[in-house]
């Protein structure tokens, strides 16, 4: 329920802290008193359009917050926290109005859009007047009260989960078909380049294999006579090692008899010798590489063409076409076995779209059911508000499947009896729509209603027993909700548990008028309904008959 109003240099209001407790409240005061000014900066706490011309004359900014206490399960307390907003069972919704007409909202002081505030505090007030065009006269919302009146929201909540995996169900399967019919499409072509490709058997850094060995063949061509002529040379019949070894071998006999001359000659000697072994071998290993058979150079340049032709021929790198072969055989794979994934789609669907039929065909009895209930409840509110001939009807109209069902819900009424019913909002007067909507509000108050609800003048036009009825029924109300009324009726407001009266005052050192509120208790509560009996001048009989509206309330 709403605990705090605190209003700040709105319009007439300089400032403004009000503390409101369950049941019934009443505000009253004059005609022009600021009852209005006081509606109009608590709807712009809960998302009302800004206007920098409700700022007070002279200031730069208005603000209004308005604290509420809730459960924690309460569906506003769940969206502030789907918004990472710290609750504590609390909210504080908060607009900080500029004079230059910019405005910026809060909610627990975190920042956010005037939309997502409105969202949230929709789910806290409902603000109610003669010329409401919110809740209960807009017809978008009479299916969502139907089903709360009934106890229908899982009901509810069961069709449109049905719908919605129909529609994503259906979804996957216009996915599936669609691929499958372009697989169709291009299967001849998929056949023919996932055999080439097959066969072709492509490997990941096979190119690059095939280029290095084809330009070492080629190298080799023209290097092996050399390496053959050389090899000759240091190992062949000409040799200088042979000659090399026998020079060796004289100065060895020799070293003995002058070691000094010849063994630097004979290690130079041995050294000659061991590198040409050492170029020798070398040479050995190069002839060996270099021999090559011609037929595999006609082999290697053979695949290495083909890769690449089959590269430009599919328009990938040539390391692609093992990948390119795989996708290939994927969308072949496709082909074949689309048909049996379409129809196991289908089945599904076929199977969700049924589930959902019979849900919301039993939505829609028991809709009908309900409102029927709905229907007589409403209508018995009506005789005490002096509707005596007038009747409160629930029509259905069959739309196409949706979210939501087959219905489509509207409150009709007929003010009179031989009168056509029409949609509530087009039939019913100012004052009808008013007791219309407040017999509504009673039989709704616990199923499908905002934990706080506003009147606003709803009795203006109502008097005597009107009036009385009208208060008995906000009496009932506020036993379940709270609720608050701006009223000019007397019956109306000896029913409230809480009563602040709207005046305006001098606001002091020259700064004109500003609007106040004050609390009333028991003889100042009397003597302001004695005001609303009397008018300008309190006689002590209106003291009286205030007096008698007080205890027969109590």
């Amino acid at each position: 329920m709403l605990v705090q109003l605190s209003i700040r240099d709105i319009v007439l209001i300089d400032k403004l802290d009000l503390a409101f407790d369950r049941g019934l409240t009443i505000l009253t005061g004059e005609t022009g008193a600021g009852k209005s000014i006081l509606l109009d900066a608590f709807s712009l706490a809960l998302g009302a359009r800004g206007d920098g011309g409700l700022v007070r004359h002279g200031a730069p900014q208005g603000q209004v917050s308005a604290a509420f206490e809730l459960a924690e399960d309460h569906k506003a307390v769940v969206a502030a926290k789907a918004q990472n907003i710290e609750t504590a069972g609390s909210l504080i919704l908060r607009r900080l109005q500029l004079a230059d007409g910019r405005s910026r909202a809060f909610v627990n002081d975190q920042r956010m859009t005037t939309q997502a505030l409105r969202a949230i505090a929709s789910e806290l007030v409902e603000i109610h007047g003669q010329h409401d065009d919110r809740a209960l006269v807009n017809p978008g919302t009479h299916r969502q009260l139907v089903d709360a009146f009934g106890g229908l929201n899982l009901a509810a909540a069961e069709v449109r989960a049905a719908y919605a995996r129909a529609r994503g169900l259906k979804a996957e399967r216009a996915r599936e078909q669609a691929r499958v019919e372009k697989a169709r499409g291009d299967a001849a072509y998929l056949r023919h380049a996932s055999a080439e490709l097959t066969g072709l058997a492509a490997e990941a850094g096979e190119e690059a294999a095939l280029a290095e060995r084809r330009s070492t063949i080629m190298q080799a061509e023209k290097v092996a006579a050399e390496l053959r002529d050389v090899h000759a040379t240091v190992t062949g019949e000409y040799s200088p090692m042979p000659a090399l070894s026998a020079a060796l071998r004289r100065l060895e006999r020799r070293q003995t008899q002058a070691p000094g001359l010849i063994a630097p000659a004979a290690e130079a000697l041995d050294a000659a010798l061991n590198a040409l072994d050492l170029a020798g071998q070398a040479l050995d290993l190069a002839l060996r590489d270099a021999d090559f058979d011609p037929r595999e150079l006609e082999r290697v340049e053979e695949r290495l063409f083909a890769l690449r032709a089959a590269g430009r021929k599919f328009g990938v790198p040539v390391d692609a076409l093992a990948s390119l072969a795989e996708k290939f055989a994927a969308e072949l794979a496709a082909v074949d076995t689309g048909e049996a994934r379409l129809s196991q789609l289908t089945q599904a669907v076929e199977a969700v779209e049924a589930a959902y039929a019979s849900a919301a065909r039993a939505l829609s009895e028991a809709r009908k059911k309900a409102a029927a209930e709905l229907d007589a409840e409403v209508t018995a509110e009506l005789a005490p508000l002096k509707l005596e001939g007038a009747h409160f009807t629930t029509e259905f109209r069959i739309e196409p499947e949706g979210p939501d069902g087959y219905d489509q819900v509207e409150f009709w009424v007929q003010t009179n009896p031989g009168t056509k019913p029409g949609p509530l909002m087009k039939i019913a007067s100012g004052g009808e729509l008013a007791r219309f909507m407040l017999a509504l509000k009673v039989v709704l108050a616990e199923r499908g209603s905002a934990p706080t609800l506003v009147f606003d003048e709803i009795d203006t036009g109502a008097g005597g027993a009107v009036a009385d009825a009208m208060g008995q029924r906000l009496a009932r109300l506020a036993a379940r909700v709270q609720v608050l009324a701006v009223t000019h009726a007397p019956q109306v407001a000896a029913r409230a548990r809480g009563h602040f009266r709207i005046a305006k005052a001098a606001a002091g050192q020259g700064s004109g008028v500003a609007t106040r509120v004050s609390i009333l208790e028991k003889d100042a509560r009397r003597e302001e309904i004695a005001r609303m009996l009397a008018g300008a001048t309190i006689t002590d009989e209106a003291r009286a008959a205030a007096a008698r509206l007080l205890e027969g309330a109590r």
